[in-house]
């Protein structure tokens, strides 16, 4: 970009970077770090989107620090008005003062997780998008398996093209949790986008002039709708025009639909996305359909759930129609993945859930004692289990589950279903007429909530029969 395209300060301050650039380069062949932080720290505040000046300060804060990976002498003790100005920053939407914030911070230790991170969202939403990958590298490069990290590198990766990069920070959020299926949905999406990332549309520079010259080409056409966009003029025409010339093509499809659902065209891009699962039936291409056409139901839903709130009896009706609706489509959809995932136990239990509400409670059982393996969910599975086993009236088997799902929660976190718990056992020892087990499990309940469902007057009862 030429110094006509800048205006009279940003000339003035990229001058006055170079001459700072220079200085701390001198510096820097001398191993004066000190001067040299002071130098780049100048050059990166006066141009904040330069990717080499971020770069350079970073590596010179690391060599003042003898790369201790710790920073300052108890730095730690020192960061906290630098966390304090990035929280009111951020809070208040100030991007640049929550760079320039977060940057006090990396000047105290270059390897903090949340700084890094926090430069990485401010110039994130400046668009300083070199820099905002820069920033999540070197926070995931800090810690290796925090997962949130991975999840901002990845997001930013795929903004820039990257979809190899962005493939394998999803695949290894996977590994470290075989249960997050939106990383792994995630993975199947950019392997597709890697595919047909190709032709006119990909050499737009990022994501963000992808939609802005979507929004433009509407904007443009909304006025005169019978007039044809010129090639480049619309991502959206581009693709519809590759999909004339070659209609065998899914890829093109494929681009098509993720445009849609990027503007929120649920209904444009599931039909779109048909078309690219009926050339040849491919997996994730169905995959991304199914998870259009629930979007589109749990819309529906939304809109139907905010008429009946209104006192629209039709609305009413309406809505408990679409809700039997998705949880009948989720059933199907979800037993299909479950046969292509048989290790994903997270989803196991999502859909025994399912089958509950449905009151299929033998296929509920059948698939919770298989997603019971995984100690992660043991609890949740555990007592859905005791209500599957109750529902069907067999006491004995409810109250075992019960029993060991109880263990697994605290009435803390978990207090909600610590008391479902401990209810429901109180339930099933009073019919087994032990009253002092009844009562200790209702006066459990009464601890954490003390208006819980019929606790107390069930308890009451059973004190005044002697119990």
């Amino acid at each position: 970009m030429s110094g006509a395209n800048y205006s009279e300060e940003e000339q003035r301050n990229r001058k006055i970077a170079g001459l700072s650039w220079q200085r701390g380069t001198e510096a820097m062949s001398k191993q004066n770090w000190d001067f040299a932080v002071q130098m780049f720290s100048q050059c990166a505040s006066l141009v904040p989107d330069n990717l080499t000046y971020r770069q350079t300060l970073r590596g010179c804060q690391e060599k003042k620090y003898n790369n201790n990976k710790t920073g300052a002498s108890m730095a730690f003790l020192k960061v906290n008005a630098a966390r304090g100005k990035v929280k009111k920053a951020q809070k208040a939407q100030q991007w640049r003062e929550m760079d320039r914030a977060a940057e006090e911070g990396l000047a105290l230790n270059p390897w903090d997780v949340q700084f890094n991170s926090d430069v990485g969202d401010a110039c994130r939403e400046l668009g300083y998008d070199d820099v905002a990958v820069f920033a999540y590298q070197s926070a995931v490069q800090a810690q290796p398996d925090n997962k949130e990290q991975l999840k901002k590198l990845g997001e930013m990766l795929e903004i820039k093209g990257d979809y190899q990069g962005a493939i394998s920070c999803f695949e290894k959020i996977f590994r470290l949790d075989p249960l997050n299926g939106e990383a792994r949905s995630k993975v199947t999406q950019l392997r597709a986008d890697s595919v047909i990332d190709r032709g006119g549309y990909e050499k737009a520079e990022s994501t963000r002039e992808v939609t802005q010259g979507y929004e433009q080409s509407v904007r443009g056409n909304a006025a005169n709708p019978q007039e044809v966009a010129t090639p480049g003029e619309s991502p959206e025409a581009d693709l519809q025009r590759m999909i004339r010339k070659e209609p065998q093509n899914e890829a093109h499809y494929l681009k098509l639909g993720a445009l849609y659902s990027r503007e929120g065209r649920l209904d444009d891009a599931a039909k779109i996305l048909q078309q690219a699962v009926d050339i040849n039936g491919n997996i994730s291409i169905r995959e991304q359909l199914e998870d259009v056409q629930i979007a589109i139901l749990k819309r529906n839903i939304d809109q139907a759930r905010t008429a009946a709130g209104k006192g629209d009896e039709a609305a009413k009706a309406k809505l408990a129609k679409l809700e039997v609706e998705m949880r009948d489509q989720q059933i199907e959809i979800f037993g299909r993945r479950i046969e292509r995932y048989p290790a994903d136990m997270k989803m196991k239990f999502e859909q025994a859930e399912r089958l509950f509400r449905a009151k299929n409670f033998s296929q509920a059982t059948k698939m919770l004692q298989q997603a019971a393996r995984d100690p992660r969910i043991e609890g949740p599975v555990l007592l859905m289990l005791g209500k599957c086993f109750l529902a069907e009236k067999q006491n004995v088997l409810a109250l075992r589950q019960l029993e060991k799902a109880v263990t697994k929660f605290d009435s803390g976190e978990n207090s909600k279903e610590f008391c479902d718990c401990h209810y429901l056992m109180a339930r099933l020892y009073e019919e087994a007429g032990q009253k002092e087990k009844a009562v200790n499990s209702y006066t459990e309940v009464m601890a954490i909530d003390y208006d819980y469902r019929d606790a107390r007057a069930r308890q009451q009862k059973l004190l005044e029969q002697g119990g």
